[in-house]
């Protein structure tokens, strides 16, 4: 189930909460029990295996390994 931030207009506080995609713009209370709060815009990062650094694409079929003269 996607996790989706809020921010509460009232007090400040930032937090997170767990639902349906199919609620993810329905309201949402505070911890402290506000009602005015606002969805935040997420950001997803893509990566590889960690540690990997990306390659650029070689054209020619060859694998990049420096074998291809």
């Amino acid at each position: 189930m996607p996790c989706y931030d809020f921010r509460c207009r009232s007090c400040g506080a930032t937090f997170e909460l767990s639902r349906p995609m199919a609620q993810a713009n329905d309201p949402a209370v505070c911890p402290e029990g506000h009602q005015d709060t606002v969805k935040l815009l997420s950001t997803v990062a893509v990566t590889g295996a960690a540690g990997a650094a990306p390659q650029p694409a070689s054209g020619g079929g060859c694998c990049g390994g420096g074998c291809c003269g």
